[in-house]
């Protein structure tokens, strides 16, 4: 067995392997818990996935309401009912509308979802999902927002690809099927006159949709943001700005306009259910606490 057959066969049993809610997934050598610290989780934002539908004192699929005015960016329109909840994911399946639906002067042809937390997450945790990512041209994503005008307008992507890659994708987007990419995007509102985006990443050892990888950032402090794939430190991000709002999690299957559907619909349109779905088998969410007196 070569030496990089055995690193992937270690990491993909390692990630499919269940958890107990004990603390993060980390490999041996990657646990950046602090002395005297253990991790505890924090309940409101974490899902096993194990019921028949979405908890929706945790999770919201609506795409608008509640301070969210987002459904989609053209031609892929968010609708709550392709997220379901069985097999032990939470799954999000995209396909071609059987009409187009106009609205305003934007055309919807295709759909997806987008599943956003009910309560903020906050500095200090460590967010992780394990997701395995729909095999279309469309996203899988894995991520966090602040939600009002009030604030400063703060994403961080942990995660985010597409299941394949367009024949008319961009040229900088050629290897985005099989990629572990990050985003610190201090986004335009009134309390910043342009956009900032600080970005990292490297390559998976299989293309995205091929299997599940556990995704997660350690929002460490307001200067320092970690990110993890497989439990293995991969970078970190030092933002342009205190990255200090309280923001909720994000899980958008979306279009891009730079890895756009083809014209005869593609894999949105002629994959099967399997292939258009993204999967997210858990997603657990930890903040830290002092340990017990006989962990320090």
């Amino acid at each position: 067995m070569n030496r990089l057959f055995a690193y992937s066969f270690l990491t993909a049993a390692l990630s499919s392997a269940p958890l107990a809610l004990g603390s993060p997934f980390f490999q041996p050598g990657h646990d950046p818990t602090p002395q005297g610290k253990a991790w505890a989780p924090v309940p409101q934002l974490t899902d096993e996935f194990n019921g028949n539908a979405l908890d929706g004192k945790k999770w919201q699929a609506n795409p608008l309401g509640n301070g969210w005015t987002w459904d989609g960016r053209p031609p892929g329109l968010f609708r709550a009912e392709n997220v379901s909840v069985k097999g032990g994911n939470m799954n999000v399946t995209v396909s071609e509308l059987k009409e187009p639906v106009i609205k305003g002067k934007h055309k919807f042809t295709y759909q997806g979802a987008i599943v956003r937390s009910v309560h903020p997450g906050q500095p200090g945790w460590y967010y992780e999902c394990r997701m395995k990512a729909n095999a279309t041209e469309m996203s899988s994503t894995f991520w966090l927002m602040t939600k009002g005008r009030t604030v400063k307008k703060l994403e961080l992507d942990i995660q985010e690809c597409v299941g394949r890659v367009s024949p008319t994708a961009s040229e900088w987007a050629k290897e985005w099927d099989q990629i572990f990419h990050s985003n610190v995007l201090h986004r335009v509102n009134k309390h910043n006159p342009r956009k900032v985006a600080q970005q990292n990443q490297i390559n998976t050892d299989t293309k995205n949709h091929e299997r599940f990888y556990v995704y997660a950032a350690w929002w460490k402090s307001k200067d320092e943001i970690q990110f993890f794939l497989d439990g293995k430190h991969t970078y970190s991000v030092t933002p342009s700005i205190d990255w200090d709002v309280p923001s909720f999690i994000q899980m958008a299957v979306e279009t891009y306009s730079w890895n756009p559907v083809p014209a005869d619909g593609g894999m949105v349109k002629s994959g099967t259910w399997d292939q258009r779905t993204t999967k997210y088998d858990w997603v657990r969410t930890w903040q830290l606490k002092e340990a017990p007196a006989g962990e320090k």
